[in-house]
This record gives C-alpha cells, sequence and structure tokens, in this order.
C-alpha cells in the first residue's frame, strides 16, 4: 500500500505583502550577512570556509497570517465558560477524516447555507461523523489582490450544522470562513445581517477554523483521506500557524 500526501497551505511569501489584510514581511539573512555578523561573537568571516556563514530569516506577521488554525479564543468569550486558546485546542480535533465541499462558483453574497451544505453532502454520498474534518472549497486566489472580498463564504445555519454533527475543525479556501469582509461591512451597516455570523456561532457552540487553505482541486476524490492541521503552540493565543496535509492511502 501507497501513501500520497497533498500539500493544503499557502505558501507565505513576500509577494503577497502588499494588499495582505494582516501585513507580513520576511527578512533574508544570507550566509554572507551572517558571516560579517558572527564578528559579535568574537569570529569573523575569515573564520568560515569561503567566508560565508548561514542562512536565517527574520519574520513580522500576524498570528492570522498565512495557512492558519482559528482557536475558539479569536471569536470572543465563550457562553460556557472557559475559551479556549490555541495551545489548548484538542489534538484530536486536528486530525482525522477529510471532506472536501466543493463551492466554486458559489454567490458571495448569498453565501453557503444549510441546504447547500446538505445537498452537497449528498451529492458526495457522505454522512457526517464526529471529529469530521470538513474544507470548503471556492477556488479563490490568493495571490490576487482583493482576493478577501471574492469568495462565498459560510453563514451561520450552515456553520452550525456542521458543529452540531460534531464537526470540530472546518477549513476554507480563503481569506476567512465568513463571507467576504465587504459584503458583511455593508450588511451590518444596513442592519441586515449581524457581521462574523460564522465566527461569532464559535462563542455559543465551539470549533475552530482553518482559513487559507490552498490546493484543495489537487484532491483525487471528496473523501476517504486524512487530514493533518496542528496548529503551532503559541501561550494564550487566539491563532497558530499550520502546514495542512491531506494523506490518502491508496
Amino acid at each position: 500500500m501507497g501513501r500520497t500526501f497533498y500539500d493544503l497551505s499557502d505558501c507565505l511569501s513576500n509577494a503577497t505583502s502588499s494588499f495582505e489584510f494582516n501585513k507580513h514581511e520576511i527578512t533574508y539573512l544570507s550566509p554572507d550577512v551572517t558571516a560579517a555578523e558572527s564578528a559579535n561573537w568574537g569570529l569573523g568571516p575569515d573564520y568560515w570556509p569561503g567566508g560565508v556563514a548561514l542562512s536565517a530569516e527574520v519574520v513580522t506577521l500576524s498570528t492570522h497570517s498565512g495557512t492558519h488554525v482559528d482557536a475558539p479564543l479569536h471569536y470572543g468569550p465563550s457562553a460556557n465558560g472557559h475559551t479556549r486558546t490555541i495551545d489548548e485546542v484538542p489534538l484530536e480535533w486536528c486530525f482525522g477524516n477529510g471532506v472536501r465541499l466543493d463551492f466554486r462558483g458559489g454567490d458571495r453574497v448569498a453565501g453557503i447555507t444549510r441546504t447547500d451544505v446538505e445537498v452537497e453532502l449528498a451529492r458526495i454520498g457522505h454522512v457526517l461523523e464526529p471529529l469530521d474534518i470538513v474544507l470548503v472549497m471556492t477556488g479563490t486566489d490568493l495571490k490576487q489582490a482583493g482576493y478577501e472580498n471574492r469568495h462565498p463564504g459560510l453563514r451561520a445555519d450552515a456553520t452550525e450544522f456542521l458543529v452540531d454533527h460534531g464537526v470540530r475543525l472546518i477549513g476554507i479556501d480563503a481569506w476567512g470562513l465568513d463571507r467576504p469582509f465587504e459584503v458583511m461591512i455593508e450588511e451590518a451597516q444596513a442592519g441586515q445581517a449581524q457581521f462574523w455570523e460564522s465566527h461569532l456561532l464559535g462563542r455559543r457552540k465551539e470549533y475552530c477554523q482553518i482559513e487559507r487553505l490552498a490546493n484543495l482541486d489537487s484532491l483525487p476524490r471528496p473523501t476517504g483521506f486524512l487530514v493533518s492541521a496542528f496548529p503551532f503552540k503559541l501561550e494564550h493565543a487566539s491563532a497558530g500557524w499550520t502546514r495542512v496535509v491531506a494523506i490518502f492511502d491508496e
């Protein structure tokens, strides 16, 4: 039996830094730079073979930059007492059977409803099980400016439907699980809808999100695979970066 791995994580790059909602910057320290800096340790550039030392990087970013897992803390205080931080998220939530739901071409204003989810589950012939990891495919290009306003996000009834079936980790290949930022702002100002409705559901019903997934269209089928999405362990944080991988046993 063989095993195939599919990388579902976006690659964080300076190429997108100028238009990201959460800014980031990667500073690359080349071997000649680190060789010069080694003079601070009592070793000069002449110490190193060829006059070069080691490569390193300095990264400035948000916990919500790149592919990451949102902890319940991100949504605000829990109605049920203690609100989990990213270092408290159960590991069993982050490794399990994957289910890909295809909503490419969905309406960014109407969003993805419970009915839409039920129809898609019926189409792929899947019955949700507790701790399934649901991956929402929208086909959003994360490398294009303005991508945060292009995807169809989950409405609260769709998210609640998944959580009520025991799903504790929901991912999306877009800026966020909810609908586009400008759509939510316009409706909130008009009193038509709750801003970040799927996020705020997490105050009542605990779950986590993976945001900024990639390559969901590369998966050969919508079910029958494992997902690994363990977040970086940051004390008291609202999110943690993750390298999401789909694992197929053939």
